[in-house]
């Protein structure tokens, strides 16, 4: 039986708002550069993520690829995190572009600032795509052919949308309440397309390495590479194992003292030992599987918290009223013609600030406060709303009536 597994890394950081206060509005434009010993320094934390993750992660998959003549897998990365790469971490950079140097590193398209514009105007979404293509095309030599949405947000509009748009392939989450009797373990067709193919997360699988390894409460700890393959091989009626994850799963959110590190250097060895077991990127898993179904999905679903939807973003009104707010502006903005101030209103609308301002509470609530440099969803958000009066400030001092 031919089987493969699809490793799939998500990677991304956002420029984090810093301590902005209405004292700082009409004052100061600088929403973004925190002092180095603030929580919120961009600086200090990819410094941090640089040296725990990227640099170790990017060595040992290179040495993996050269290794393992058989062993592939696919990237995504924000132009957030590249802008962040080329100011603070260089050689991090350069690691990334050796790792698709091989051949063998596919990377996916996504909005370049990591934002959820396909939901709110679908012109500044295609912008933010066509930016980031053409910083993949610059840096990597690569033109992306398969989607993946900011927090793999996606609905039967976006499936269309990619498919008009010349895309082989998009991403989305293996929801139990979408697949119903499916299983994630399968090529799909999106319902109301033509070409396009569909991969699902398996959540259960990723989520054991993700969010689970270093649990030692966890009825499955420890977590070898062994017995991880054993759960693939041993799984029936399977023809792909979509593994989607953030990159920061090794060694930032799962420490090398987890042994994190062992695990990935030990997969390839440990998948490959039997016969049919293979890596492909997402185009190659397209190429190689006959779509099982079509699958419909009418109201957006995400790969993050129980609900699986936008609430973690837009569940609550500081989080509708900051994004709207931000949105409203888009029009006098685009028309000013000052480069500046349209990057800042950019880089604004990156989804992490709205995952800060979440007011959810238990086990997402804890997940949530872990990723959140502030000490409140509500500081979040004046935070975000003092630097968003600012953007209308400088409209303001233009002549621009806002």
């Amino acid at each position: 039986m031919n089987r493969a597994i699809v490793l799939y890394l998500h990677v991304h950081q956002p420029f984090r708002i810093r301590h902005y206060t209405v004292f700082d509005a009409a004052n100061s434009h600088n929403y973004f550069d925190a002092p180095y010993d603030a929580p919120e320094s961009n600086e200090r934390i990819l410094k941090k993520i640089a040296t725990k993750s990227y640099l170790p992660t990017n060595e040992r998959l290179l040495k993996l690829l050269n290794d393992h003549p058989e062993f592939k897998l696919s990237l995504s990365i924000t132009g957030t995190l590249v802008e962040q790469l080329k100011r603070w971490s260089p050689e991090s950079l350069e690691s990334f572009i050796a790792l698709v140097k091989t051949g063998r590193v596919e990377i996916l398209a996504e909005t370049y600032h990591h934002s959820l514009s396909f939901f709110y105007d679908r012109s500044e979404f295609e912008s933010q795509v066509d930016m980031h293509r053409e910083m993949v095309e610059s840096i990597f030599s690569q033109t992306p052919k398969v989607f993946r949405n900011t927090e793999l947000a996606y609905n039967n509009d976006l499936a269309f949308w990619a498919d008009k748009h010349g895309y082989k392939g998009i991403l989305a989450e293996g929801w139990d309440k979408i697949l119903g009797w499916r299983s994630p373990n399968f090529l799909y067709r999106p319902a109301y397309t033509d070409n396009i193919r569909l991969l699902m997360k398996n959540y259960k699988l990723s989520d054991d390495i993700a969010f689970r390894f270093g649990d030692r409460e966890w009825s499955e700890w420890p977590l070898t590479a062994d017995k991880f393959t054993h759960w693939l091989n041993e799984t029936n009626d399977a023809e792909v194992f979509n593994l989607f994850m953030d990159y920061e799963t090794f060694g930032e959110h799962q420490w090398i003292e987890s042994g994190i590190f062992g695990f990935l250097e030990s997969l390839p060895r440990q998948w490959l030992k039997t016969d049919g077991n293979r890596f492909l990127t997402v185009c190659e898993a397209i190429d190689s599987f006959e779509p099982a179904d079509k699958i419909d999905v009418p109201s957006t679903i995400t790969w993050a918290d129980t609900e699986r939807d936008l609430s973690a973003w837009l569940g609550n009104s500081m989080q509708q009223d900051a994004i709207n707010s931000l949105y409203s502006l888009k029009d006098k903005i685009l028309g000013c013609g000052d480069l500046a101030l349209i990057e800042d209103w950019r880089k604004l609308q990156t989804s992490d600030h709205f995952y800060y301002m979440c007011t959810k509470w238990f086990k997402d609530g804890d997940i949530h406060a872990y990723f959140s440099p502030y000490d409140s969803p509500y500081e979040a958000a004046i935070n975000f709303m003092n630097a968003w009066h600012d953007i209308k400030y400088r409209l303001s001092e233009k002549g621009i009536e806002v």
